[in-house]
């Protein structure tokens, strides 16, 4: 008998939502450090998510990016897992019970350390693990003894494997950025992770900035009575974030950006491309045009992509040229603008791109250059948003060198342009094909050349066929029967080498 995933329950509108942290029921050390990080009121998808991830009820949040979904799902955890913090040194004092998965390396780090803040003050631990590094400090940090391990589902099976961690008394399971993981073709090894964990009392949270109707019934198996909290309308984009289209030409995209660097003195930006070798040849062009820039995509080691990004939160580099795979959840405080060099394939992905700026109620700026032939992925973003795309144009100045006329002679005037009447194209007759031209052949400074071959005819025998000297010896006798040998010239290399 097969049983149908139960449809979600929206959150009930009825009881009063607190607005903010301290009118929480949460531990006194957790309270200290949200003050910490600066956090006084709650945002919209906080206040509906963590009454009821501390009821223990099942959540799917769907809320735009930027608005604090890791503190939504983080905060709420750690509040639950009180109840087993403890000083004890023995690592089987400190089993996993909450498992994180973040669909990329950059994400599961910064999911981490907020976490890490948000625990400072508690006995609770916490750990990261991803791919790109070596597995031998991973394993370390493990085998000590972890509450909250956060990781990428690749590397976390690789740790499952080698038993390096144990998964059997996990009560927590948070899906962050959850479309993201299945779009990326994750859903296999999601299933092999969901099968090493306890199928009893376990609490399972979905958390993403969309969420298509696809996921939603993917999730259905996941989740048990699941509560739907949507703070926004799906695909939404941030209304403090200023959506610019820009129509141009490829080869204008660099030069628009510059302009608008200037014009409004932007001093950091983000800037993404769909390709790593784009990513990396643009980063050099800006280089070029005095500009410290750093490039982020797949192909750099785990390390380089760290110092990148942490050298562009410290404000060492102006531009960062990326490609999608820093479009999700990272959160860089203050970001005035991101540019869309190449409009992504994706729709979703242009949400969650402009999503890097306009975090937390700040304003910002969103540019999208778009070409001719990028209407089909313009018109599927209008598809998402809902909102009708208008396209804008920038002028730009003709800065570019122009070559100097060229004359032969130095008093001469330069050539003033011929001025041709337009005429419709359809009226204009075809060209025809010029004619090839001929190459007169030269004059040959020897007559002897120009003649024709001419064989020479004589009678005489080949030079090699004349009869031998006659010798004083009488020559030997030959049977009548027998032809006599014809002479052949050969040419023999005999001769001793060098």
């Amino acid at each position: 008998m097969t049983t149908e995933p139960l449809a979600p329950t929206a959150v009930a509108e009825q009881a009063p939502i607190p607005a903010r942290f301290d009118t929480l029921p949460l531990d006194a050390k957790l309270l200290r450090a949200v003050d910490d990080q600066g956090y006084a009121t709650m945002t919209p998808i906080q206040a509906k998510a963590i009454p009821v991830v501390l009821s223990g009820r099942d959540v799917m949040g769907a809320a735009q990016t930027g608005t604090g979904k890791t503190a939504a799902f983080s905060i709420p955890l750690l509040q639950k897992m009180m109840r087993h913090e403890n000083s004890s040194t023995s690592p089987a004092r400190h089993p996993v019970r909450a498992v994180v998965l973040a669909p990329t390396r950059e994400l599961a780090d910064q999911v981490a350390n907020n976490v890490k803040a948000y625990a400072k003050h508690t006995n609770l631990r916490a750990a990261v693990v991803f791919g790109g590094v070596d597995m031998k400090p991973q394993t370390l940090e493990l085998k000590a003894g972890v509450e909250i391990l956060i990781a990428t589902p690749g590397r976390l099976l690789d740790h499952i494997e080698a038993k390096n961690c144990v998964l059997n008394q996990v009560e927590y399971v948070v899906l962050d950025e959850a479309d993201r993981m299945l779009d990326i073709g994750f859903l296999p090894d999601l299933q092999r992770i969901l099968s090493y964990l306890p199928k009893g009392n376990r609490q399972t949270l979905l958390f993403s900035a969309t969420f298509s109707p696809e996921i939603k019934r993917l999730a259905g198996s996941y989740l048990q009575d699941p509560e739907l909290i949507e703070v926004a309308r799906p695909n939404a984009t941030a209304s403090t974030v200023e959506q610019l289209f820009i129509s141009c030409v490829d080869d204008d995209k660099r030069r628009i950006i510059l302009k608008m660097l200037r014009d409004r003195e932007i001093k950091q930006a983000i800037i993404f491309v769909n390709s790593k070798l784009g990513a990396a040849r643009l980063a050099r062009s800006f280089e070029r045009d005095g500009l410290r820039t750093a490039a982020l995509h797949g192909d750099k080691s785990q390390d380089e992509r760290l110092k990148s990004l942490a050298a562009f939160k410290a404000g060492e580099v102006d531009l960062l040229v990326a490609t999608d795979v820093a479009a999700r959840g990272l959160d860089i405080a203050d970001l005035p603008a991101v540019f869309n060099f190449d409009v992504p394939f994706n729709a979703e992905d242009y949400v969650h791109r402009i999503g890097r700026t306009g975090r937390a109620g700040a304003s910002g700026i969103a540019v999208t250059m778009v070409t001719r032939d990028d209407a089909r992925l313009v018109g599927d973003i209008e598809k998402l948003i809902k909102k009708t795309i208008e396209l804008g144009t920038v002028e730009l100045e003709d800065d570019r060198p122009r070559r100097a006329p060229r004359s032969y002679d130095a008093d001469a005037e330069p050539r003033r342009p011929v001025e041709v009447a337009p005429r419709a194209y359809a009226e204009s007759a075809p060209r025809s094909a010029p004619a090839p031209r001929r190459h007169e052949p030269r004059q040959s400074r020897d007559p002897f050349f120009d003649k024709p071959y001419e064989a020479t005819v004589s009678d005489s025998p080949a030079a090699w066929e004349k009869s031998a000297p006659a010798t004083a010896s009488a020559p030997a006798r030959v049977s009548p029967n027998i032809r006599p040998k014809r002479k052949l010239a050969s040419l023999l290399g005999g001769g001793p080498k060098a």
